[in-house]
C-alpha cells in the first residue's frame, strides 16, 4: 500500500534525473529487462526525456526526419498507386514496393548510417509481399500490419490494466528510476492513461482497417493505412513527450528556480 510519504505533495517539484534513486533491489528481472529494451529503443529514436529538446524536434526525430518518412510511406504508396493504375497487377506492385524498400536499405548501408529501421521495414515489406504472392490476394499484403496493430494494442492495454505500463517501464529506464515510479500515484496515473491512449490508437487502426480487409478492398485499405500511420503517430508522440516532461521537469524549469 502506498503511504502519504510515498506520494509527493502537489506543490513539491518532481525529482530531476540526478535526484532519482536507483531501482529497489527487489525489482523484478522481467520488468527491468522489458523496460531496458523499450527504453533503449525510445532513446535510439530520440525520445529521451532527459534531453534538452523541443517537442517538434523530438517528434521529427521519432519519425526519422525526411528519410524516415520516405522509408515509411513510399513503399506502401508505390504499392497502392501501381495496384490501382495497372488494373491490380499484384506482382508488379509488390516488386516495386519491395525494391524501393531494398534501395533505402542499401543507401543506408553505403552511407554507414543506422540501418535498423530501414532493414526492419525491408523485412516487413518482404514478408507481407510473400504472403500476398502466396495467396494471390493483394489485400493480404496488409495482414502483418493488422497483426501488429492487434499485438501492440493488446500489449499496451494489458500493461496498463495490470499496473505495469509499458510507457512507465520505458521512462523508468531512461530516467534511471527503475520501477520506483510505481510508488508515485501521479506517475502511475499518467503512465496508465498514456498506455491506454497508445492502445486506443492501435485498436482504432484495427477497427477501421479490418472491415476493409474482410471486404477485399485493397486500394482503400492501403490508402487508409497511410493516412492512419504517421499522421496519427506524430501527435501521439508529442502528447506522450509533453506528459512525461511534465512529470520530470528539467532542474532549470523546476518551480521556484530561474
Amino acid at each position: 500500500m502506498t503511504t502519504s510519504q510515498d506520494r509527493p505533495e502537489s506543490g513539491d517539484p518532481q525529482p530531476t534525473r540526478g535526484d532519482l534513486v536507483p531501482p529497489p533491489a527487489g525489482e523484478p528481472t522481467a520488468s527491468g529487462l522489458l523496460g531496458q529494451a523499450i527504453g533503449g529503443a525510445a532513446k535510439r529514436a530520440g525520445l529521451d526525456p532527459a534531453e534538452d529538446a523541443t517537442t517538434g524536434h523530438v517528434v521529427w526525430r521519432a519519425m526519422g526526419g525526411w528519410r524516415g518518412i520516405a522509408e515509411s510511406v513510399l513503399p506502401g504508396l508505390v504499392f497502392v498507386v501501381l495496384f490501382t493504375v495497372t488494373g491490380q497487377d499484384l506482382v508488379l506492385s509488390l516488386v516495386a514496393s519491395v525494391g524501393l524498400a531494398a534501395v533505402f536499405t542499401v543507401i543506408r548501408l553505403i552511407q554507414r548510417s543506422p540501418a535498423a529501421a530501414a532493414f526492419g521495414g525491408l523485412v516487413a515489406t518482404g514478408v507481407a509481399a510473400a504472403l500476398a504472392l502466396f495467396t494471390g490476394r493483394g489485400v493480404d499484403n496488409f495482414v502483418p500490419g493488422l497483426i501488429t496493430n492487434a499485438a501492440y494494442g493488446t500489449g499496451f492495454l494489458v500493461s496498463a490494466l495490470v499496473g505495469w505500463s509499458l510507457i512507465g517501464l520505458a521512462v523508468g529506464f531512461l530516467m534511471n528510476e527503475g520501477t520506483a515510479w510505481r510508488a508515485d500515484r501521479r506517475k502511475r496515473r499518467v503512465f496508465f492513461w498514456l498506455a491506454i491512449a497508445w492502445a486506443a490508437l492501435f485498436y482504432v487502426r484495427l477497427a477501421v482497417q479490418l472491415p476493409l480487409y474482410l471486404a477485399d478492398q485493397t486500394a482503400a485499405l492501403g490508402t487508409l493505412k497511410l493516412i492512419m500511420g504517421l499522421p496519427l503517430f506524430a501527435p501521439m508522440v508529442a502528447v506522450t513527450w509533453l506528459a512525461v516532461r511534465a512529470l520530470y521537469p528539467r532542474r532549470a524549469e523546476a518551480p521556484g528556480e530561474s
